[in-house]
């Protein structure tokens, strides 16, 4: 079973031994570091998927494999480090690796004893451990880090109780906070924080991010990193569930327009109400409200997309979105879909009812 900080088909985070595309923020750690400013709280920001997690993991990895300096020594301060990797044959690494480092504690969301089911929330009991953890000494009076992912996922008792601990940090711990929505935490938690923001992957780097993770995109890497938008956990997520195919799929149903093609239009909505397609059946309602995106972008700038996701798609797009009115309409109809499918999701509609009324709803736009 994927663990709640894992992407499915992707290697843990703790297992990722580089971080591409993160250079300004790598950049920023260190230079706390070498400096001395260390700071006890560190919030790492940024969109789903662009190697937030492993940035943590690195900066984990390094803190508790470097030594601590109490002062400049016989021979002066050693040089500064340029880089948070650290040798994977180091016994940090492979204690991190078995999930048996003493300094390291990560906090994510945890199962229910009663039921045997995932919480839906990081509770106050798995921050509450915490004081357990920084209780026990340290080895050899090192470092303690604590991995909080999501910080997003705390219900407001476990927020509170983080809070606590940032005002009055234990001596010698770093806690690392990882969120894909900061505005959804506590302002005064982030007040507490040093902010590293991520950005978006370019595509060379989405390339080397797809081999560390044993991914092997062939020809669609660029499609893949178009539709991802730079993030690596998107892309993988589209990769595992064939989201290219049905992409294109939209792309075609959407090209017969202003004529519907019910048999296509059944076939996607019948393969989303298939057993266990829920996942799928997600990814599908992300994809439309994408291909809208794309569509509005198209009319307003004016300009097809530079890469393509589908053959064909650029042609699609500037003939339904020839102007910014159409633009103006395409995003309309994605901001009202994308709340009726949110709704129906909800209530538990039938999925395939749920998406055939999606689809033929956005077949009734009128652009013109």
């Amino acid at each position: 079973m994927t663990a709640p900080d894992q992407i499915e088909g992707a290697p843990h985070p703790r297992d990722t031994l580089q971080v591409f595309g993160q250079a300004t923020a790598e950049q920023t750690f260190l230079d706390a570091f070498a400096t001395g400013r260390l700071h006890h709280a560190w919030l790492l920001t940024g969109p789903r998927g662009v190697g937030k997690a492993t940035l943590a993991w690195s900066i984990a990895r390094f803190l508790l494999a470097t030594p601590l300096q109490e002062d400049d020594g016989l021979f002066g301060a050693p040089p500064a480090p340029t880089s948070l990797a650290i040798d994977p044959e180091h016994p940090v690494a492979r204690r991190i690796v078995a999930g048996a480092e003493p300094g390291l504690k990560s906090i994510i969301r945890s199962e229910n004893e009663k039921t045997g089911r995932m919480r839906d929330v990081i509770s106050v009991d798995d921050i509450r451990s915490l004081s357990s953890f920084f209780q026990l000494s340290a080895t050899d009076g090192g470092r303690r880090v604590v991995i909080v992912d999501a910080a997003d996922d705390m219900n407001p008792q476990a927020a509170n109780a983080l809070l606590k601990m940032l005002e009055e940090p234990p001596a010698r711990a770093t806690l690392i906070l990882i969120s894909h929505q900061p505005s959804s935490l506590l302002p005064t938690i982030r007040s507490r924080c040093r902010v590293l923001r991520l950005g978006t992957l370019p595509p060379d780097d989405m390339q080397k991010a797809f081999t560390q993770a044993g991914i092997d995109p062939g020809g669609n890497a660029p499609a893949l990193a178009e539709l991802s938008g730079g993030s690596v956990g998107a892309a993988v997520r589209l990769s595992n569930l064939d989201g290219l195919k049905t992409y294109a799929e939209l792309v075609q149903l959407i090209n017969a327009l202003p004529q519907f093609d019910r048999v296509r239009a059944l076939k996607l909505a019948e393969a989303a109400a298939a057993r266990g397609a829920e996942t799928k059946r997600d990814l599908l309602f992300v994809l439309l409200d994408l291909l809208m995106s794309r569509l509005a972008r198209a009319g307003a700038t004016g300009l097809p997309p530079s890469v393509e996701a589908t053959p064909g798609e650029a042609a699609t797009l500037m003939r339904l979105s020839p102007d910014p009115a159409a633009a103006r309409a395409w995003a309309e109809i994605a901001q009202e879909t994308g709340a009726r499918a949110r709704h129906g999701l909800a209530v538990n509609l039938d999925p395939a009812a749920l998406v055939l009324d999606t689809l033929i709803k956005i077949s009734q736009t009128r652009v013109t």
